[in-house]
């Protein structure tokens, strides 16, 4: 094998290699002689076929499993002789090949992942932000749970409906007068003011009478999940059949029973246990970002722009639909520029919490894994079955879940170098939005 390394910019370097007809010629007699002892064709005896005979049928093919094999064994040495690492698949381009008895080249370009050395971070000092429950926070979740499970009897007086009332109705809808599937329904118990529906469409039943027929005008958010209906004007014609007004919700055991809970004391400890546990989270993400901020100050090496390129495309196809008035203001070419920088700082913090994870041999342990798998699994009530077995028949998949798992295992082993102090703030100070730059 002849190489010739043809670029060595940064992280990206490129070699040709050519690898000689006789090396290939004897990789193709080679698996013709072990396919020889095994085939049975008719008139010959097993193991007796003539190698004319066999090389005539199996030649091609037994050609192409060769060269597919000689540039991946030689380009695995290549990548190994000079002990590089690359960060994505390496683009191998056949440069030449005239058929047997001619020399294979190809060329192969690859970004690798830089070296890194992580620095001395036992110096850190990070503050970590808590809020207590305070009685208040529970009384008001179970007000709102209380609210999402209220009942509602019949209006028995003739009346307009009016925002909080259920109101049953059949609807039918058109878009460019035309039926649509999903766009119907019958004795549907709308609660009105909920926002459940389409924007505008509870708001014009407002006054509606049970019997009464009514043609609404809406349109579809440009973001709607049917993509063919995304701002599309259309008219429903509703007929109001019932009318029911909301009943008082007494918080108390015999609620609390119906949730299936023991009594009120059960769903005050739930519900407490439920904010704590959001508390929690953004008290993590918080110290999180403080412990990345802190990172990203100390670390500045090299990263493969391939990464980069992917990071950023996922995030510019996040951030568009979200877009704020002042970014739309900006010129692309400037936004795209900021996201980018985005971009490789998360790449650059990836691959640090990598190579702090690897040389402190952090591991996810397989229970990890599979209480990961189960948690995914819950998000699709009825379907848990299929979740886990696609997982598990999917190994990207599998290392996708597995990589946030991995990454919080590393932020834990680094925040268990650092100095942390904690503050007290109020749940309002703590539920304070920040800027997501991670």
């Amino acid at each position: 094998m002849n190489v010739t390394e043809t670029a060595h910019e940064g992280l990206s370097r490129s070699w040709r290699v050519v690898v000689p007809a006789t090396e290939i010629g004897a990789n193709v007699d080679r698996k013709l002689a072990e396919i020889s002892k095994t085939i049975k064709l008719p008139g010959f005896r097993p193991g007796k076929v003539p190698m004319s005979v066999v090389k005539k049928r199996y030649g091609q093919s037994v050609m192409g499993e060769v060269l597919e094999q000689t540039v991946q064994d030689s380009s695995s040495k290549l990548l190994d002789d000079n002990s590089v690492r690359p960060a994505l698949q390496p683009k191998i381009e056949v440069v030449s090949f005239d058929g047997e008895g001619s020399d294979l080249e190809y060329t192969m370009a690859v970004e690798a992942l830089p070296e890194i050395e992580p620095a001395d971070i036992t110096d850190v000092k990070l503050e970590r932000v808590v809020a207590a429950v305070e009685d208040k926070a529970v009384d008001e979740a179970i007000e709102r749970i209380a609210n999402n499970n209220k009942s509602f009897e019949p209006v028995k007086k003739k009346r307009a409906a009016k925002e909080g009332d259920q109101l049953v109705i059949d609807f039918a809808g058109k878009v460019d007068g035309e039926a649509r599937p999903g766009m119907d329904g019958q004795d549907y118990p709308l609660e009105l003011g909920t926002g459940s529906f389409i924007p505008g469409f509870e708001e014009q039943l407002i006054g509606i009478k049970p019997g009464d027929t009514k043609t609404i005008e809406v349109t579809f958010p440009e973001q709607y999940h049917a993509e063919e209906l995304a701002g599309k004007k259309a008219e429903f014609e509703v007929t109001a059949k019932e009318l029911r007004a909301p009943t008082k919700t007494e918080v108390d055991d015999e609620f609390a029973k119906k949730l299936g809970l023991t009594d009120l004391e059960a769903l005050k400890k739930l519900a407490r246990d439920q904010i704590e546990g959001e508390y929690g989270r953004l008290t993590r993400l918080k110290l999180k970002r403080s412990l990345m901020d802190a990172l990203a100050e100390r670390h500045d090496f090299p990263v493969p722009q391939g990464m980069v390129d992917l990071e950023f495309d996922a995030i510019w196809k996040q951030v568009q639909p979200e877009l704020t008035e002042d970014e739309k203001k900006k010129p692309e070419d400037e936004l795209k520029a900021e996201y980018r920088a985005i971009a490789e700082r998360r790449v650059r913090l990836g691959l640090l919490l990598s190579e702090i994870g690897k040389r402190n041999s952090v591991q996810v342990t397989q229970e990890e894994l599979n209480r990961g798998l189960i948690a995914e699994a819950r998000r699709f009530p009825g379907q848990e079955r299929e979740v886990l077995e696609a997982y598990r028949n999917n190994p990207r998949a599998l290392d996708a879940l597995r990589a946030p798992i991995y990454e919080d295992k590393v932020v834990d082993h680094i925040l268990g170098t650092v100095t942390l102090t904690d503050r007290s703030v109020t749940p309002e100070e703590l539920a304070r939005e920040d800027e997501d730059t991670l």
